[in-house]
């Protein structure tokens, strides 16, 4: 009597295959950097500690647009600045990998969170360490630049606040925005041209932007939610 023969093996069921990725809509040089600069928006979007870190260096780039500094020193307040946003934006991919590791609680999950968020707090703890020691190496130049400092006080108040409206999550109209890009331009042509580094006022430019789209992304992922 000869033995059945073995059924083919079943394929497996649709609800057990993972879900085709999205496209991302490109893979050049210009897809790739607006991929980075999404990566960027949504950092500040949805991160606290992004958006202070944010407002936090615009008024780092007032002092050293307001005062002369040396070529080093613009140098190591720039490159602390940079690498305070790459250690946040780290930071956050990699909270986000956790959370899509680990479906449940795990005390490994939250060390490996807690350990990203203190790398983050030390290198932000070593800026103002070493923003103190700028200041005070050059407070004879910070006292003999009183003219500038209230110029930049004056003017870069208004701007910070200008961001900080941008970047602050809670609901309000378009004019809102609309009136606080407007009006940092406004302030930031105002302090270019008797500014003391071209550098700082740029970064500051730039800053004004990133704020500014992420008020933009914020109120699109709004209006999804809303429809």
């Amino acid at each position: 009597m000869s033995s059945p023969a073995l059924s083919p093996p079943l394929p497996p069921s649709p609800e057990k295959q993972p879900p085709p990725h999205p496209p991302r809509g490109g893979s050049g040089m210009l897809a790739s950097f607006l991929h980075a600069w999404n990566g960027l928006i949504h950092t500040v979007v949805h991160q606290r500690n992004m958006r202070v870190h944010l407002v936090s260096a615009l008024l780092v780039g007032l002092v050293g647009s307001g005062i002369e500094l040396g070529l080093a020193e613009k140098v190591t307040l720039i490159f602390c600045v940079l690498l305070i946003f790459f250690a946040e934006i780290l930071n956050s991919a990699l909270e986000h990998l956790v959370d899509l590791a680990t479906r449940h609680f795990d005390e490994k999950a939250r060390l490996t969170k807690d350990a990203a968020a203190a790398g983050v707090l030390v290198l932000a703890t070593g800026t103002v360490v070493i923003f103190a020691a700028i200041l005070v190496h050059n407070w004879q130049t910070v006292l003999d630049s009183g003219p500038q400092i209230a110029r930049q006080v004056a003017l870069g108040l208004p701007l910070a606040l200008c961001v900080l409206v941008l970047v602050l999550p809670r609901p309000r109209s378009v004019w809102v925005d609309r009136v606080a890009v407007v009006g940092g331009a406004v302030l930031l042509a105002a302090l270019a041209p008797r500014t003391a580094s071209s550098v700082f006022t740029a970064m500051n430019a730039g800053l004004l932007v990133v704020a500014g789209a992420a008020a933009r992304q914020r109120r699109l992922e709004r209006a999804r939610q809303h429809r």
